[in-house]
């Protein structure tokens, strides 16, 4: 029996149907015989002890320019559906949080993927701080002399905001840099968060690989490079994806925390390996599915969704 299934995302009229991984998802989805929703994050509503959204029907196909087609706009009651998909991009701000917070009122009867609960306790940049062994040095702070000490001890490093995104504000200071105490002006002048500071890995150069696990398990990863002259690797900002396999050590990291992340209910979840450290574990929106079904074969939302629908008949 098919699924009613809702998407909670950015609007899917204006995503890329050959790169997005929420779209491939729902695609599987529709294949198997489920019925579709979706809706953005402002139609989400909480009203008198009822989670609802103001959601459309979709039904989709892998046509350029034509690949959704919508049922009208009506108001559903989300604890009625079998899944929801919490599948909307950060920055991970008090919006997104608030969306957290009301999925988990339809949680765990309404199968909420990932789950928000984890998501909101577990975020990516904040998640490896669990695991130190399996890290490059790292601070948190927001006080510029301990930054700066931070810097001095360790030469090159990259500094980012805890809350960003597609590697939105990811700088590296390298040891002749003289902006950190602009940058620093600059970030606590925009929020009151603090800031996340790592040594720089110089095997950011062959590429920052983006490992995919579903239900705690590695099911393959792809490697995503730097363009010339660029620090980030992240494919929003020009990194070119690559088909690359899996390392002893990338086994040993995906052993490491592939327990945790399935008995937090994180089924779809993409870390980030540069090197032999970890740096992120992507629980909010993570992508990559559709590059590594077309370098490997693999089709990570088919195994996604026998995760979901193994989860749902328990």
């Amino acid at each position: 029996m098919g699924l009613q299934v809702a998407f909670q995302m950015d609007p899917i009229a204006a995503v890329d149907i050959d790169a997005d991984s929420s779209f491939r998802i729902a695609l599987e989805a529709q294949a198997r015989g489920h019925d579709l929703y979706v809706y953005t994050p402002d139609k989400l509503i909480f009203r008198e002890g009822r989670v609802q959204a103001l959601a459309r029907g979709v039904t989709l196909q892998r046509v350029r320019g034509a690949h959704v087609s919508f049922t009208e706009e009506t108001l559903i009651d989300l604890a009625t559906l079998d899944v929801v998909w919490l599948r909307q991009d950060p920055p991970f701000d008090m919006g997104y949080i608030t969306t957290t917070h009301l999925l988990d009122m339809i949680h765990p009867g309404t199968l909420v993927v990932n789950d928000p609960f984890w998501v909101r306790n577990y975020p990516e940049k904040l998640l490896v701080l669990q695991f130190p062994d399996l890290t490059p040095p790292t601070m948190i702070a927001r006080d510029l002399a301990s930054i700066r000490e931070f810097k001095a001890a360790h030469g090159d490093v990259i500094l980012k905001p805890l809350y960003g995104n597609g590697g939105a504000g990811v700088f590296r200071l390298d040891p002749n840099d003289r902006n950190l105490a602009s940058l620093h002006e600059l970030f606590t002048g925009m929020n009151r968060e603090p800031l996340i500071v790592q040594k720089y890995l110089p095997a950011v150069s062959q590429g920052d690989k983006r490992i995919i696990l579903v239900d705690g398990v590695a099911i393959g990863a792809i490697n995503r490079v730097p363009a010339l002259g660029e620090t980030r690797s992240n494919m929003h900002v020009g990194g070119r994806p690559e088909k690359v396999g899996l390392s002893a050590r990338d086994r040993e990291i995906c052993a490491a925390i592939g327990p945790l992340l399935r008995e937090k209910g994180q089924i779809f979840v993409g870390i980030d390996v540069i090197g032999d450290y970890l740096t992120e574990i992507n629980v909010t929106s993570p992508t990559g599915l559709q590059e590594l079904e077309r370098f490997d074969g693999t089709n990570g939302a088919a195994l996604i969704w026998d995760a979901i629908e193994a989860r749902r008949a328990r």
